[in-house]
């Protein structure tokens, strides 16, 4: 990878970018199992920083992610240190970089007196899961245990227990370490999220998150766990034979681990030929998307253990192996038609609708097409073959036309003169990322606040996660409950009865209960996420909470002038005149009071609000310093992470910028985090947030 800097002091401000911004997508990979960027985004950036750190060695610094694997062990799991290390390797990106690392392995081994006949290399596809170290004792399965950062891992053992493909016994009363990859196969995957989705649930990203999320959780699903599979990869330590016999390959370790009814993805080739291997690499690489399972490239190592010993290990990988890692899935198909979905703020978002296509582990029939824009300078039509990928490994998108291939059929997409749902004129309005529209440009937008569509997703987006987090009740069932008159606004949420709910399609008596438990549960909210529920424009998590935080709770806010909410610090202009068009409104003071009625807490209480007042002057040990909360704590509310930011002299604000003090990010964190790691300001975890705060 070749650098654009002349000084190792320019080198350094990217270095340091580079280090944060690998912790925080390693961190989101390895423990919180939720990515956000590609694998092949995230190894750009890794390559990166250790292309610096050999350019500029003085920035080789001892605490750089380029010399730690994996991730840290949970604190939810009971640690184990693991007998032999769980390394991972180097990757290489191209076919010259593999042919490099055989070349110079053959030479190393050949100056130290092996015969070039003998030195041999195996080419084994690598699987995209979690990687364990699977303990027996006496022939038993005694201990289960993730990587980790490849010292010190998390006992998982009752959940590996549980894994169907996994030996609870072996035929040998052995003592024994393997190591090898849990993973989810695509089929078993699908099905998963298709219930995950009628249940309301947040749906896994692909099949890796899937397999690592259920391992990983202390009170797994039992059908989640026995949709898991395994393939063992390596020997670590121990007899492989009762005779006491000591390996000398790892292809005679690979086939012994079969014997003992573990199962194993096989060795694609053993050889000593260059090109033989970079073949091998290039059949898994073509096979890959008919596999019935991911794979993210080919892994390539030295197969006489001796060799091994004698070539060594480098600083946190061994010189007698790599990963060869494919680059993002693309594929080709067509555009047979676009559709138009109108969100809960009236933007109509262009969707394509695709012949199927297997992609990244899963079958896209549709990906997002942005905004007629976008459309534009891409020049993409109906009938078009268009290529095809996921951003992140997540969400399906159209990234170019291939004109090349067009027979004269294709139409040129124009967007309609009157909302699809309503029928009522539409306009064209700046784009709005707050809105979530996706992509540059303008956005074409009902204003029809009475519009069916903007009704269902205006309800969807109020039961959400991160809005009052009614668990169970996903689209499907919103659209359900709509298309049976039960719902009509969020306010009728709260007055469903358990024989209405279990009368639905899918949903039985005891789905009806959770679902009614989960409603009842969400009435203690609180105001600030009842503020976000009602999907103001351009009022977010954040900028919700500061709100209340200055007024006290929703019905305060009836009144207020867009000079009084602007004085929320960061709010803005824009923000502050939605909110105050909001309330406004006459159906919004109908539809609070119907939710007061109903035990919804709109308010925060008397000495709540006291609390705040004092804070607001009270001088303590975050007097002067700014915060700004983004994603889910699991010890607390954002409520009460701001009461205690303010009880200690500090202020939350709703947007992050050089003046911010903190970003406070917890599970699953926003775009506030990709803007602080920009402008450099500080992030703290939980944990480093619950010190801060003498927690």
């Amino acid at each position: 990878m070749e650098l654009k800097f002349n000084t190792a002091a320019e080198a350094r401000v990217r270095r340091d970018e580079l280090a944060r911004l690998i912790r925080y997508h390693s961190n989101l990979y390895y423990n919180g199992d939720a990515p956000v960027i590609s694998d092949y985004e995230y190894d750009m950036m890794f390559e990166e920083l250790k292309t610096i750190e050999r350019t500029f060695p003085e920035l080789d610094l001892p605490d750089s992610p380029t010399h730690r694997v994996g991730g840290a062990a949970s604190e939810k799991f009971e640690k184990v240190r693991h007998a032999v290390p769980l390394g991972s390797l180097t990757d290489v990106f191209d076919e010259e970089s593999l042919i490099s690392f055989v070349d110079r392995a053959k030479e190393q081994l050949l100056e130290a007196g092996y015969p070039r006949e003998e030195i041999k290399f195996t080419v084994e596809p690598k699987i995209d899961g979690l990687s364990v170290a699977l303990t027996y004792e006496g022939g038993r399965l005694t201990l289960g245990a993730t990587r980790g950062d490849g010292q010190v891992g998390e006992n998982v053992t009752e959940n590996v227990l549980r894994i169907p493909s996994i030996p609870r016994a072996l035929p040998d009363k052995l003592d024994l370490t393997v190591r090898g990859e849990v993973y989810m196969p695509r089929e078993k995957f699908e099905k998963m999220n298709e219930i995950k989705e009628a249940a309301g649930e947040k749906l896994w990203a692909n099949p890796r998150n899937a397999a690592a999320g259920s391992l990983r959780r202390l009170h797994s699903a039992e059908d989640a766990l026995r949709s898991l599979d395994i393939f063992v990869f390596n020997y670590q330590t121990g007899d492989l034979w009762e005779d006491g016999h000591a390996p000398t390959a790892h292809s005679e370790t690979i086939a012994r681990i079969g014997e003992l009814g573990f199962p194993n993805i096989g060795i694609a080739a053993l050889t000593g030929d260059g090109e033989e291997i970079v073949r091998a690499v290039r059949s898994i690489g073509e096979r890959r998307d008919g596999l019935p399972y991911d794979i993210d490239g080919a892994v390539v190592k030295v197969d006489s253990l001796e060799m091994r010993r004698t070539l060594g290990e480098g600083t946190s990988t061994p010189k007698w192996a790599v990963a060869f890692k494919f680059p993002p899935e693309q594929k080709k198909t067509k555009i047979v038609d676009v559709e138009i979905q109108v969100g809960r703020t009236g933007v109509l978002t262009p969707t394509a609708v695709l012949e199927p296509v297997r992609l990244a582990g899963t079958t896209v029939s549709r990906a997002t097409l942005h905004n007629i824009d976008i459309i534009r300078s891409k020049d993409i039509r109906i009938g078009d073959t268009v290529i095809v990928q996921k951003a992140g490994d997540i969400i399906p998108e159209v990234t170019a036309s291939v004109p090349s291939e067009r027979t004269g059929a294709e139409r040129i997409f124009s967007f309609p003169d009157r909302c699809p749902s309503c029928g009522e004129t539409l306009v064209r309005d700046d784009f709005d990322e707050e809105d979530g529209d996706g992509g540059e440009g303008g956005a074409v937008r009902c204003i029809n606040p009475l519009c069916p569509a903007q009704r269902e997703r205006r309800i969807i987006h109020f039961a959400s996660r991160d809005a009052m987090n009614i668990e169970g009740m996903g689209p499907a069932v919103v659209r359900l409950l709509i298309e049976e008159g039960y719902v009509r606004d969020a306010a009728d949420i709260y007055s469903l009865r358990a024989e209405q709910i279990a009368s639905l399609p899918r949903m039985g008596d005891k789905s009806a209960q959770n679902l009614i438990d989960a409603i009842e549960r969400s009435k203690t909210a609180g105001p600030a996420r009842l503020l976000y529920a009602f999907g103001i424009r351009h009022t977010g998590e954040s900028a919700s909470e500061a709100v209340i935080a200055e007024f006290g709770g929703i019905t305060r806010l009836f009144g207020k002038t867009a000079e009084e909410i602007a004085r929320v610090r960061d709010l803005g202009e824009v923000t502050s005149a939605k909110i105050v068009e909001f309330f406004s409104l006459p159906e919004t003071a109908v539809l609070v009071d119907r939710l007061r009625a109903q035990g919804v807490v709109t308010d925060l209480s008397e000495e709540e609000i006291a609390r705040l007042e004092e804070s607001k002057t009270a001088v303590g040990a975050l007097t002067g310093s700014t915060f700004v909360l983004t994603g889910t704590l699991s010890t607390m509310t954002r409520d009460e992470a701001s009461a205690k930011i303010a009880a200690l002299g500090g202020k939350v604000t709703g947007s992050v910028s050089k003046k911010t003090s903190y970003v406070v990010a917890g599970e699953a964190p926003g775009s506030k985090l990709t803007k602080a790691e920009a402008l450099g300001v500080p992030v703290l975890g939980e944990t480093e947030f619950l010190k801060l705060i003498g927690e």
